[in-house]
């Protein structure tokens, strides 16, 4: 196996952080997406629960799109293979992203119940689809899949969907649904908050026992026990297990639990790959390593240049956004407001 250089693994680790904060914030906006019709049963209080995620669900999306950038320009033969093999599956999750994105833009758009309720529907199917194909996609990633000599994928799409991948599928779904419903708990205020904090307190338990069964199958895949893989998984099982008692009490501190257990699953898997981009199923001789997937380094110089000099500012003004839009919110604070921005004017006095 080719050893992999200090630049190549830093930005294996880098990629890796831009996956964990992108599944730690769209996590929650794909969980409320999937609660608006159970948790909001009016316009105005499904106006809310939109608007809790309204001014920041599109900046959390970021991430991702600088994941799939970093992943191309630092190891390009990665980055073919996944999206070769993986073609269908991601265009579901883009099919998903798009729809759910249009959800949030025209669900508003006329006083109809019935084309209101289309985008709801439209909002739920949208955030289910990719919370349920990450998983399903990350658990091939560690697991492998059928990979050649020549890093090509010859598989079907029914090589990706064997029981390992469902249940990571599960696994990300319910945990997701899981840290939405602890979101709007901390998001909003009288009803909505109520059935909130009612659908946490069950989905969290669900979500803990499916989670700690896929970790466990993970690290019982590894050839041998992995130090680093080990102790995220037994960190995550006591994160998802505190989420569980917190869920109904605490949901503060319940949120934080499933930050860092969404954290800690996701860290199991990048250490459980290490140092491969992709497994081959086929056979090891055909895994492909960081090393020999990567770009060149020259490239990874100027792209961690470029990243030191502009990551921090991007993190600045996504950290102010949530700031401003901090607030609890809730079905009597809206009337004529349409937009995030009018809910500001109105708390600050203006208009």
């Amino acid at each position: 196996m080719d050893d992999v250089s200090t630049l190549q693994a830093v930005w294996f680790l880098l990629i890796s952080i831009l996956w964990l904060g992108y599944f730690v914030l769209e996590g929650f906006d794909f969980g409320v997406g999937m609660l608006i019709r159970r948790v909001a049963r009016t316009d105005d209080e499904r106006r809310a629960v939109i608007h809790s995620i309204g001014p920041i669900w599109d900046g959390n999306e970021v991430w991702l799109l600088v994941a799939g950038g970093a992943t191309f320009a630092a190891f390009p033969e990665w980055y073919a293979t996944l999206f070769s093999g993986f073609y269908l599956a991601l265009f579901l999750i883009l099919a998903g992203l798009i729809v759910r994105g249009m959800a949030f833009e025209l669900w508003g758009k006329r006083d109809d119940a019935r084309w209101r309720t289309r985008w709801e529907w439209a909002l739920v199917v949208g955030s289910l689809l990719p919370a349920l194909l990450w998983g399903v996609g990350w658990a091939n990633i560690v697991h492998g899949v059928p990979i050649d000599r020549s890093g090509e994928f010859t598989g079907t799409l029914f090589d990706l969907l064997g029981p390992y991948a469902l249940l990571g599928g599960l696994a990300t779904l319910t945990l997701f649904l899981s840290h939405g419903a602890l979101f709007l708990e901390l998001r909003t205020k009288g009803e909505i908050r109520a059935r909130a904090q009612g659908i946490a307190a069950v989905t969290m338990p669900v979500a803990a026992l499916v989670c700690i069964a896929f970790l466990g199958w993970t690290l019982v895949n590894q050839d041998g026990v992995e130090t680093a893989s080990a102790l995220c998984a037994a960190a995550a099982a006591a994160a998802l297990a505190a989420a569980s008692l917190l869920a109904s009490r605490r949901p503060g501190r319940a949120f934080a639990a499933t930050c860092a257990a969404i954290v800690l699953v996701f860290c199991t898997l990048f250490t459980d790959l290490f140092p491969n981009a992709m497994v081959s199923s086929t056979d090891s001789a055909f895994d492909l390593s960081l090393a020999a997937a990567s770009s060149s380094n020259y490239t990874l110089s100027v792209m961690t240049v470029v990243a030191v000099a502009l990551v921090p500012v991007v993190l600045l003004y996504q950290g102010w956004s949530y700031w401003v839009f901090r607030h609890r919110i809730g079905p009597e604070d809206f009337g004529e407001v349409r937009t995030p921005l009018d809910l500001v004017d109105r708390r600050s006095g203006g208009g």
